[in-house]
């Protein structure tokens, strides 16, 4: 009996010792993953704020020209040249600032996940700068048929230049904002997933904000 209990105490280990265990291979546990900060502007956002300050610079330079033009002509406009049609363009640039009220009122909808009212916004900017170009156009056709056309002379030139620079501009900003609409009308953003919105919104408000300084320059001054 003696014996026994001897190989069962050399066998057994005692209650009060601890079996080193060996953790994570003897050393440290391993250190929690880092995770990068989220950038403060997207890389997108960017992007667009980039081409946003090219095409400044690129208006900077079609309105100093225009400046220039201007200051140095006698009569403006020329003699025997068509007079631009002020009332008319500035009710047209009413209806395009009303569109980018509803573009900014449909970026708020998008933040707050509001896809009806974002979707109603996102349509009647895009109607809104619809209607604009449609006049303008129709505007630009009247006075061709006056005779003001890109070789009566510097002053046709200019206009149709500068003018007509913003129009290309508006009509690839309002086709940006049409596939977005497309996007809303099909779900695709949410309040935490509306960057689309924002870059369209960012284009729309740059090209609606430039025209009452086009509108000011080329027709009223």
């Amino acid at each position: 009996m003696a014996r026994e209990a001897i190989a069962r105490k050399v066998i057994e280990p005692a209650a009060s010792e601890e079996l080193a265990v060996p953790v994570f291979g003897g050393g440290e546990p391993p250190a929690p993953p880092i995770v990068a900060p989220q950038p403060i502007v997207s890389n997108a956002r960017l992007a667009l704020l980039m081409f946003l300050a090219a095409e400044a610079m690129f208006f900077s330079g079609l309105i100093g020209a225009f400046i220039v033009f201007r200051i140095a002509s006698p009569a403006w406009p020329p003699p025997f040249q068509p007079r631009l049609p002020v009332e008319v363009t500035g009710v047209n640039t009413v209806i395009l600032l009303l569109s980018g009220v509803a573009m900014r009122v449909a970026l708020r909808a998008a933040r707050q996940g509001k896809s009806a009212l974002l979707l109603r916004w996102l349509f009647a900017a895009a109607l809104l700068g619809a209607i604009f170009l449609s006049v303008q156009g129709y505007e630009w056709l009247r006075l061709i048929r006056y005779g003001l056309t890109l070789s009566s002379g510097v002053y046709g030139a200019t206009f149709y230049t500068l003018i007509g620079c913003h129009g290309v501009h508006v009509f690839g900003a309002l086709l940006w904002l049409i596939v977005v609409l497309a996007q809303a009308w099909r779900g695709r953003f949410s309040e935490r997933d509306y960057a689309g919105v924002q870059l369209c919104g960012m284009y729309w408000t740059f090209v609606v904000g430039l025209w009452p300084v086009l509108y000011g320059l080329v027709y009223l001054y």
